[in-house]
């Protein structure tokens, strides 16, 4: 298995030098944003998102869609951060903060880290009960040691690691698109929730929050600049911009797939469970819901792609963990270690009887109150020359990536606001 970062690794420098060309040449330059996508569709999305279309229909579908163009942005920022830099951002902001500020960015990256785990070691390990009739305790075993064992491919370099996530990105979006087959859609209604930003009540807020939550990931911005930094031995100028280019297109690609598999989550949820059943918002009721009203088929497919969304999020969840770990503090733990720490709060969680749901949409909006940290350190990065050169943002791009941050950071406010009884206007608060 070694052999295949070895060739990937030769299959780069013979495109980068014009020894071979065509679409093989570049599918070599694939992979570091399909793993970074893994993120925007964990377990924690469909908590949100089953929320969403069975409360609210097809009424914020809109927010996954903007979620979805804030997301492409900072990957692709965080992508060319590290082909640029050869270093990921948490080394950067290691090397350039004061070390108060260091230690500040690592305890709010842990926290996310921990959230992120919860989130999608129980899901992984809710599909498995569901699906094969065991305790949730079971499934969590189960599911800690499938992702341990695909860890240990870690080690094998970049490309194993790469095609392992990438199948198990294939088989969520083939359950999706079987979904959104056999559930009866009303795509105009569909359109009208994309086209058309409304935010009916308090209530939708917070699942709005937690949407953004479960979508741009903060673990996702600090990983991609990792996945990027020493994927390739760039020369000089010329190959940093062609590895860029891929980079922007892989990029969209991968994240485009992600969001259309949401928003797919939405439509199903809205098709089935919005009339009659809009006070669906757990998962097990989701699953136990859909076998009467859509057939076994749709159910059991559901559950194999949560299974893979929680197995391939969890397992990359542990290799960011690390990269922010060893990054902010130049401190390494082994893999096995580092996945025990991160299972702990999960089984705390199903000791102390909380509901597993509840625990994934909270996850979520811890999420979300920890992703200005990286945005903001990411915004600063891309914009110094002296950090990237002639590489460094342009006005437009620095423009939209303050517009997107201030974009999560005013509905952060927002849901804080509402948690804390501060009465919002146009809410009616």
């Amino acid at each position: 298995m070694s052999n295949l970062t070895g060739r990937t690794r030769l299959g780069i420098s013979a495109a980068l030098s014009g020894e071979r060309s065509g679409w093989r040449s570049r599918l070599v330059f694939a992979g570091p944003a399909i793993i970074a996508s893994v993120a925007y569709m964990d377990p924690g999305n469909y908590a949100t998102n089953i929320q969403a279309g069975a409360g609210y229909g097809y009424k914020l579908l809109w927010v996954v869609f903007l979620a979805n163009l804030i997301a492409m942005l900072f990957q692709a920022l965080s992508a060319r951060l590290g082909i640029v830099t050869g270093k990921n951002l948490a080394e950067l902001s290691r090397d350039n903060f004061p070390r108060p500020v260091v230690w500040a960015m690592w305890v709010v990256s842990e926290i996310a880290a921990m959230a992120t785990d919860l989130a999608e070691f129980l899901g992984g390990a809710i599909g498995l009960a569901l699906l094969f009739d065991l305790p949730l305790i079971v499934g969590m075993a189960i599911t800690a040691i499938i992702t341990y064992a695909i860890l240990v491919f870690e080690r094998q370099g970049f490309r194993p690691m790469e095609l392992i996530i990438g199948a198990l990105v294939g088989v969520i979006g083939l359950c999706y698109l079987a979904e959104v087959l056999i559930a009866p859609i009303d795509w105009k209604s569909a359109g009208m929730g994309i086209l058309q930003p409304a935010l009916p009540d308090s209530a939708a807020l917070t699942i709005a929050v937690g949407i953004i939550g479960a979508t741009v990931m903060p673990h996702a911005i600090y990983l991609h600049s990792g996945l990027t930094q020493a994927r390739a031995d760039l020369r000089n100028d010329r190959d940093r911009r062609k590895v860029l280019k891929y980079s922007n297109v892989e990029v969209v690609l991968a994240l485009a797939v992600a969001g259309m598999i949401n928003m797919a989550m939405v439509m199903m949820a809205a098709s089935a469970f919005h009339q009659g059943h809009s006070d669906v918002a757990e998962i097990e009721t989701a699953y136990h819901t859909l076998t009467p009203l859509l057939g076994a088929a749709a159910a059991g497919m559901f559950l194999t792609s949560l299974i893979a969304s929680g197995i391939s999020s969890s397992v990359v969840g542990t290799m960011a963990g690390q990269m922010i770990m060893q990054g902010f503090l130049r401190f390494h733990v082994p893999v096995w270690l580092r996945r025990l720490v991160t299972m702990v709060p999960a089984f705390a969680v199903v000791a102390a009887g909380v509901n597993a749901t509840d625990a994934l949409v909270l996850s979520q909006v811890i999420l979300s109150i920890a992703l200005p940290v990286p945005m903001i350190a990411l915004i600063i990065f891309s914009m110094r020359r002296d950090i990237m050169g002639e590489f460094a943002a342009g006005p437009l791009v620095r423009g939209l990536a303050i517009a997107g941050a201030g974009a999560v950071l005013s509905l952060n406010f927002v849901l804080l606001a509402d948690t804390f009884g501060v009465p919002i206007p146009f809410l009616g608060g």
